[in-house]
């Protein structure tokens, strides 16, 4: 089974086979083979050890149940009885404990919320009445579970109303649950299918991490070339103003979850750049652009280019574009990069760019929120590697400093999201949970470092991790991970000083290292082969004797917490 294949199961309360089959049908990454357990019996499957289901350990389960069902006393409220909160509460913590006992046998755990039918229509002014309201109660119990189970970094509650309200009339059918015990519309399974795969696409570090946006009738109204940036349709009293306004705060609202922005567009690049710096109206200016192509050559080319520039992969490519032929023709070329269909009506930009899923994250860290001001400052410092040409001279100016520490709790889960999300420089590509990751660097056998790195253009944050297992007289190195935010500025030699010097202070003679290949990481092979100094015992396996020290480079400040004595 490879990384893009998972198993999982499905526990309910009620028939969840039609969508154990739509996610088993979906050829879409990553392809799933789902067990859908009897229904009714949620207890009885958590609790037993020997059900067929927890065979070699499943990646994930989806636990969906009805609220009467997961909570008895929900029935009561919605027979207009008075329930007290204490009696609710005591049942959601039942159910609370029981989710967390699922979660020790799988590796993440997702919990779509409670919902009642359309068809209940409640008791209309007193439905959120904090006494006796169902719709208030039900409110505060999702609420309550989403703080009960915040602990555990591998339970996430999934928005099931959403999955209603996009689907209607059709979401629920009576005749459906007294036929067949199945609580919903086909079309509401269609739409927990695709957030659930989103979910699981976010966990294996596959989100996408780049919008590359079109200008013309895209970004703005208007072709910038013939009328001028002063008579483009941007904001003022015009619904298609208003619309292409909206739709630029949504691009930079994605920003604030770390995704970046670029443009790639067919134009002059000096008319482009003065409408973008001019135009009172625009939302995005320059410094929200991690970089831009705007020329006349082929799109698919210059895309190519950008993503080359900032050190990302196509696969974490969105492009938007209002033109069809150029949406084919980036599709065509560049089968990896995400293109959208795209509404002809502009009213809709908004809208559909907050439909897409592609960009779900398990958690929004400080790096990521920063993550724009982090590519404007690396485009300083290319502006200044071109101006000094040397790439050691450049170096010396930037100022560098390396804090290195063992890992530690509050920087665990952007550990984790490195772990995840980083493929290029990455020698063994692990994916591991927070739960798992804590549990392996608490052996004492095993020493995780993390690295952040900082500069006179700012703070790159949290972007390395390496980490040794000691095996007798080797010290071995299981993971050396590197953001592409800071590749190729003698960090990974920092690195590999940090763990030589840690091996050798322990009384190791060698440092090995083995690399494991992705479809991703060769740029992690040619590090190992042309820059790390140390030897290849075989095509893959590489050899540092501790004999000797390994050489930190020059002009960096290294700063080592809690070092070994």
């Amino acid at each position: 089974m490879s990384r893009d294949d998972l198993r999982g199961v499905l526990l309910s309360d009620f028939n969840l086979q039609n969508l154990a089959d739509l996610l088993s049908h979906d050829t879409a990454p990553p392809r799933l083979t789902v067990m859908a357990a009897p229904y009714g019996q949620l207890a009885q499957v958590i609790l037993d050890d020997q059900w067929s289901g927890w065979a070699d350990r499943p990646d994930f389960a989806l636990v969906w149940t009805r609220p009467t069902g997961a909570i008895p006393s929900v029935a009561r409220l919605l027979d207009y009885e008075h329930v007290p909160g204490d009696t609710l509460s005591a049942e959601l913590d039942a159910y609370a404990d029981l989710i967390e006992r699922l979660a020790a046998r799988v590796k993440w755990v997702f919990v779509p919320t409670w919902t009642l039918p359309p068809s209940y229509r409640g008791t209309g002014l007193l439905d959120y009445e904090p006494r006796q309201g169902a719709r208030y109660w039900l409110d505060r119990l999702n609420a309550r579970l989403s703080e009960r189970l915040a602990a555990r970094k591998n339970i996430f509650l999934l928005p099931a109303a959403r999955w209603l309200q996009a689907v209607g009339a059709k979401a629920y059918s009576p005749k459906h649950w007294y036929l067949g015990k199945i609580e919903f519309g086909t079309e509401v399974f269609k739409e927990a299918a695709q957030d659930l795969k989103a979910a699981l696409n976010a966990l294996l570090g596959l989100a996408r991490k780049l919008v590359i946006i079109d200008l013309d009738d895209t970004l703005w109204g208007g072709i910038v070339g013939d009328v001028g940036w002063e008579n483009l349709a941007l904001g003022g009293h015009d619904p298609v103003g208003e619309a292409f306004v909206d739709f630029q705060r949504a691009l930079k609202a994605l920003t604030n979850r770390g995704v970046l922005l670029g443009i790639v567009s067919k134009n002059e690049e000096a008319i482009a750049l003065e409408a973008i710096r001019n135009h009172p109206e625009m939302v995005l200016r320059l410094d929200d652009f991690a970089g831009w192509r705007i020329n006349w050559r082929d799109k698919a080319q210059n895309i190519g280019e950008l993503a080359a520039e900032l050190n990302l992969g196509r696969q974490s490519i969105v492009f938007i574009d209002d033109n069809p032929v150029e949406r084919a023709r980036v599709r065509e070329a560049l089968p990896e990069v995400l293109v959208p269909e795209w509404p002809a009506d502009k009213l809709f930009y908004q809208s559909a760019l907050q439909s897409l899923r592609c960009f779900d994250s398990p958690a929004i860290s400080d790096e990521d929120r920063d993550r724009a001001r982090m590519y404007l400052a690396e485009r300083q410092r290319r502006q200044v590697q071109e101006e000094i040409g040397s790439l050691d001279d450049w170096l010396r100016t930037l100022g560098i400093q390396v804090i290195a520490e063992p890992l530690g709790d509050a920087d665990l889960t952007r550990t984790v999201q490195l772990f995840n999300k980083t493929n290029q420089m990455n020698l063994s590509t692990r994916r591991l949970s927070e739960g798992e990751l804590a549990a392996w660097a608490a052996q004492p056998a095993h020493r995780l470092f993390t690295f952040r790195v900082r500069d006179k253009f700012g703070d790159s944050g949290l972007t390395g991790i390496a980490s040794l297992a000691i095996e007798g007289d080797t010290g071995r190195i299981v993971d050396f991970i590197l953001s592409c935010r800071v590749m190729g500025r003698k960090i990974e030699e920092v690195m590999l000083h940090v763990l030589a010097d840690y091996g050798r202070k322990i009384g190791r003679q060698r440092l090995v290292a083995e690399y494991r290949e992705t479809a991703k990481n060769k740029p992690c092979l040619e590090f190992f082969r042309q820059r790390s100094g140390f030897a290849a015992e075989t095509d893959a396996v590489f050899v540092f004797p501790l004999a000797g020290e390994y050489p930190l480079p020059p002009g960096i400040e290294l700063i080592v917490k809690d070092p070994v004595a």
